[in-house]
């Protein structure tokens, strides 16, 4: 996996590079700037690039949608000082693959990162949480659950949606599917997004009206 590393702080920006380094991640660059960040994944087309979101010229958010928008498959891992900080909903509506905080402990700094690795989203503990709460809160509550249409849910998804209306607790979903129960939590939050619902039991109720959940 190759990684491209995106921070205005030279002190953070070599530590995480030389911590990286010491656990057997490639890294191929590293971008003082959203706009420099832009111009290295062209040049270097990393698998995934670590991103402040906070940067001059051009800002971690922008760089996001420019990347993203000339190539979709990249995988984008947001980081930020602060759990509560204003983009994260912005970010992952937009195409990031997680949201970390560069205040939490190396290990599991090193295991989020390991799971967008294996095509997981990394989130910082707490951040699932926050947005599946800001997804509840900016969707409009449906008059009734309909079965009709179906929604363009992944694979994942739907095995998500599956366990979770047989109701299994997120954890014991993530034991099922090997995935970290903040995994399952990030899945639900698309979920709720896609189904323009509320919240996990107008979720459940989908999901067994429409025949999804079997």
């Amino acid at each position: 996996m190759k990684l491209l590393l995106a921070d205005d702080h030279p002190l953070f920006l070599d530590g995480l590079r030389n911590l990286l380094d010491a656990h057997g991640f490639e890294v191929v660059g590293s971008a003082r700037d959203g706009l420099e960040a832009v111009e290295k994944a062209r040049d270097l087309c990393p698998d995934v690039i670590l991103m402040d979101i906070h940067m001059p010229r051009l800002d971690g958010l922008s760089a996001l949608r420019r990347i993203k928008a000339e190539w979709p498959a990249v995988r984008i891992v947001m980081l930020t000082m602060a759990a509560d900080d204003e983009h994260l909903f912005e970010a992952i509506r937009d195409g990031a693959s997680g949201y970390l905080l560069k205040t939490q402990d190396t290990g599991e700094f090193l295991a989020l990162l390991a799971e967008v690795a294996r095509g997981e989203a990394a989130l910082s503990p707490g951040l699932a949480a926050r947005i599946l709460e800001e997804f509840g809160r900016r969707q409009p509550l449906p008059s009734a659950v309909e079965p009709a249409p179906p929604p363009s849910l992944s694979r994942r998804e739907i095995e998500v949606l599956t366990l979770v209306a047989q109701g299994l607790t997120y954890k014991e979903v993530g034991a099922r599917l090997f995935v970290a129960e903040r995994t399952v939590k990030y899945h639900m939050g698309e979920i709720v997004r896609r189904l323009h619902l509320r919240n996990r039991a107008q979720v459940i109720e989908y999901a067994r009206r429409s025949g999804i959940a079997g």
